[in-house]
């Protein structure tokens, strides 16, 4: 199978959407608040990205499953922008998004009172990938080449510029070229010499296709906290009860999710019965590839991220000029909710 048909394919991928510049009208529908189908359970929204996808694959496990439900969660999936529901979730609009760190970071620079509760994504799922014949394999062997990117913004960017500074180059080192999502057409047909792009798009489209890349991932040299839960200080002050009841549901949707991963798959294409058919070879490459970064780093409190992590990211989004000033690392996260924390 060659690129151009696995990329006719496979389904638009959440963190391609997650990293659009552009933004989408949100349904104004109330975010909490008990409805009367199931005394003592809540209805209760939580964020994503633009489209339903297998990426999402442990929400709809929770869901099909009844952790949420469990937890006195009757959870509603919303889709929509990731600077969008930050904002709704900042003014208390929404009570939960799913969000990266340095999107959390850019929050609190702007004076929203968000706060990262839950590890997802275990590490920073933005790669530098090439065609393996072309050498690339460090950041030092990006100097001088032409950089495919879909613009400078979102976690590409962020990904981008953090594995330029371990090999010391500036941006001014790099031909940086804006290709938009064509991150995997561009390495098949040398019109760059690499690209950025999210380890389960990009470098699985080629991989199905039998072309070999390698892969400069930003964890290896800078660990900015992924994907994860975020909420507001206002739910953590009043509603703790209810945080840690979503806390809680995520966590064994996740851990179900890794432990029984054909299930889980066979869920997310009832929920997503578009990713089946003749898109279920690619969907299940994408799910297979993102198990890897839903699974705790050795050492790792499933759920929890660390201070140093935060002041770094905190610190590299100021130094590279996305905020300001270094925002205060403890207010950007809390393990309070994580179990063995």
């Amino acid at each position: 199978m060659n690129v151009k048909t696995i990329l006719r394919s496979i389904l638009p991928l959440l963190v391609v959407i997650l990293s659009a510049a552009a933004c989408a009208p949100l349904p104004a529908t109330p975010a909490t608040g008990n409805v009367g189908a199931t005394p003592g359970v809540e209805q209760v929204k939580l964020g994503l990205g633009f489209i339903p996808n297998v990426q999402f694959a442990p929400y709809y496990v929770g869901i099909e499953k009844g952790f949420y439900r469990d937890a006195g969660i009757d959870l509603e999936l919303s889709y929509g922008f990731e600077n969008d529901y930050l904002k709704l979730v900042g003014v208390g609009e929404y009570p939960f998004m799913v969000g990266s760190g340095d999107q959390v970071v850019l929050g609190r620079a702007q004076g929203l009172p968000v706060r990262y509760v839950l590890n997802w994504y275990s590490r920073y799922p933005v790669v530098v990938f090439a065609k393996a014949e072309r050498g690339i394999t460090t950041p030092a062997d990006l100097a001088g080449k032409t950089i495919g990117i879909p613009g400078a913004f979102g976690a590409s960017y962020v990904a981008l510029r953090g594995i330029l500074e371990a090999a010391g180059l500036s941006e001014q080192a790099i031909k940086l070229e804006s290709i938009g999502f064509t991150q995997a057409a561009a390495i098949s047909e040398d019109k760059v010499d690499a690209a950025v792009d999210y380890a389960v798009n990009g470098p699985v489209v080629l991989a199905l296709a039998g072309v070999p890349t390698t892969q400069i991932s930003l964890d290896d040299y800078l660990v900015i906290p992924a994907n994860g839960l975020v909420t507001s200080e206002k739910m953590i002050a009043e509603r703790p009860e209810l945080v840690q009841a979503m806390v809680r549901a995520t966590q064994q949707a996740i851990e179900y999710t890794l432990a029984n991963p054909d299930e889980a798959f066979a869920i997310a294409l009832k929920t997503v019965p578009e990713a089946g058919g003749e898109n279920e070879a690619a969907s299940r490459a994408v799910f297979d590839a993102s198990l890897a970064y839903w699974t705790p780093r050795p050492g790792q409190t499933p759920g929890a991220t660390n201070l140093s992590d935060w002041q770094a990211a905190a610190e590299f989004m100021q130094r590279i000029g996305l905020v300001d000033t270094v925002v205060d690392a403890e207010t950007l996260f809390t393990n309070q909710f994580i179990a063995g924390k």
